[in-house]
Parts: structure tokens; C-alpha cells; sequence
């Protein structure tokens, strides 16, 4: 009994620490972004896109995950969700790249803590779940912070809904479709790799192409992009399949709070509205994370089966 014990012990231990990895390497995703700032939003994702590809394939073939890979590119059902998701994705980090080089970070993380409670707003409205009181609570308490914002600030916080929505768009979409995070990751950059190599393949022959404009540094920054799309994600992949879902919602609030300090390191004003709005986001998440440990809670524990 000690060494499975043990040995489960020791995979949520391991998962704990990849989860909490991968959400830090979320959170300070702008400081990536700032570096390189010189570049337009549209080809950093060009860039994202082309390069998470041979990436994510190394990923796919070290995981012997190619079998979920070619499943997708036969099914037709499952390609056009994927390519729903592609859509949703990237237009997403289109957003985030474009408010993180133009001093917006509070509001990019801004969305990432609403994007829980419009998850809980989308089981409402589209599947005709109830809310749960203190549920309830926490989404009153965002959408009256949204509104101080946009009424007191005379700031209408767009990039945080569009952010929150897309990445709710995506995260109902992918559920529509069986495959695993990494090779659907693969999937969605390989669906949209031919624009991304065109478009990049457009700026080098027009000689307006940030890569390979004799900046080493710029051209190795830029062939990141892959890497640091693709990292986290499977960081996080495997993390899930070791930790509660409680756990892990716990920390998908470590990124934008990182991405708020990220955002006071690099001087982006903080006014009254925007204290006003985080601090009632911040008491919805407190409402929103303690609703789901009273629920985690409830659950009856599965047995399960012996050398599971």
C-alpha cells in the first residue's frame, strides 16, 4: 500500500509544480512581448504560429501523440471545430500582443480573471445551468467593476471582454472535440500555418520582415514565439491530468496576477477606476474560489480500482 501511496503522492507533487510552471511562464508572457515591441502585433503571431509547428511536432512525436493528430485531419466534424478554435485562438492572442505593446497589460490581465466567471455567465445563458449564491455574488461583483470602469474611468475595457470572450469561445469549442491539448494545439497551428507562411513570406519579399533584418537577437526572439506558445501548454496538459480541477482553477489565477505586477513594472498608470474595478474582480475571485471548494467538497469521493 506504501508504494502506490507514495507514488501518487509523488505525481501530485510533480503536477503541482508543472501547473504552477505553467502558469508563471503565462504571467509573464508580457515581458516576452515587450522585448519585442518593435514588431507588429500581426507578425509576432505570424511568428507564434510558423513556429510552434516544428515545435509542437517534436512534442507530438516525442509523446507518440500522432495518432490523435491524423484522427483530426480525417474527421471532418472534428476539423471544423478545431478550426473554429484556431480562429478564436488566434485572434485572441492577436488582442493580447497588441494590448501588451501598447501599455494596456492591466486590462490584457484584466480579462484573464473575468474569463472564469464568463464561463460560469456561458453555462447560464447556453446550457441553462443555475447559479450557485456565492457564484451569483462573484459575477455581480465583476460586471459592477466593468461598469465602474467604463463609466467612472470613461474607459470602455474592450480588450478585457474580448479577451475573456474569445478564450471562453475557445475553451466551449474545444470541449465540442476529443483530442488531447497538444496535438489539438498542433492541429489549430497547422491549420493556420499557410497564412502565417504567407504573410511572412509577403513582408521578406517586400523587405519590410522584422526577421532576418540583420537583428540576431530580434531573429532569435521572434523564433521563440514557438517555443513559449507550445511550452506552458503541454506543462499544463500534464499537470491537469494530475491534479484536481479545484487545484487548477485555484491557480489559473496566478497568471494575471502576475501579468498585473508585470504591468506596474513597466509604469502603466493605475487610477482610481482601475483600483476600484481590480478590487471588486478580486473579492468576485475570493467569492468565485471559495464556491468551488464548498462544491469540491460536496462531491463524493469515486473509489477507485484497484492499481489504478
Amino acid at each position: 500500500m506504501i508504494g502506490p501511496a507514495a507514488d501518487h503522492d509523488a505525481e501530485i507533487r510533480s503536477g503541482v509544480v508543472l501547473g504552477l510552471l505553467a502558469y508563471t511562464l503565462w504571467g509573464v508572457f508580457p515581458v516576452y512581448f515587450k522585448w519585442i515591441e518593435m514588431v507588429a502585433p500581426l507578425e509576432v503571431m505570424a511568428h507564434r504560429i510558423l513556429w510552434a509547428v516544428p515545435f509542437g511536432a517534436l512534442i507530438i512525436f516525442a509523446r507518440r501523440q500522432w495518432r490523435e493528430v491524423r484522427g483530426a485531419f480525417v474527421d471532418r466534424s472534428m476539423l471544423i471545430w478545431l478550426t473554429l478554435s484556431a480562429l478564436s485562438i488566434s485572434v485572441n492572442w492577436l488582442i493580447y500582443i497588441w494590448a501588451v505593446q501598447n501599455a494596456r497589460i492591466f486590462e490584457a490581465s484584466l480579462g484573464y480573471y473575468i474569463n472564469p466567471l464568463m464561463y460560469v455567465a456561458v453555462g447560464v445563458v447556453v446550457l441553462g445551468e443555475r447559479l450557485r449564491r456565492l457564484q451569483l455574488i462573484a459575477v455581480m461583483l465583476a460586471t459592477i467593476g466593468v461598469a465602474y470602469l467604463t463609466f467612472s474611468g470613461g474607459i470602455f475595457p474592450w480588450v478585457a471582454l474580448s479577451l475573456a470572450a474569445l478564450f471562453t469561445a475557445y475553451g466551449v469549442i474545444r470541449k465540442q472535440v476529443a483530442i488531447g491539448a497538444m496535438p489539438g494545439l498542433f492541429v489549430e497551428t497547422s491549420l493556420l500555418f499557410p497564412f502565417a507562411f504567407v504573410f511572412l513570406g509577403a513582408l521578406m519579399i517586400g523587405s519590410t520582415a522584422s526577421f532576418g533584418s540583420g537583428d540576431a537577437g530580434l531573429t532569435s526572439l521572434l523564433m521563440l514565439g514557438g517555443p513559449i506558445t507550445v511550452i506552458p501548454l503541454l506543462l499544463f496538459a500534464i499537470a491537469a491530468k494530475r491534479l484536481s480541477l479545484t487545484t487548477i482553477g485555484f491557480m489559473q489565477f496566478i497568471a494575471p496576477t502576475l501579468q498585473f505586477v508585470t504591468g506596474l513594472y513597466y509604469g502603466e498608470q493605475l487610477t482610481t477606476p482601475h483600483l476600484v474595478c481590480f478590487g471588486l474582480i478580486w473579492a468576485a475571485v475570493v467569492f468565485f474560489s471559495y464556491d468551488a471548494i464548498i462544491a469540491g467538497r460536496k462531491k463524493p469521493r469515486q473509489a477507485k480500482p484497484a492499481g489504478a
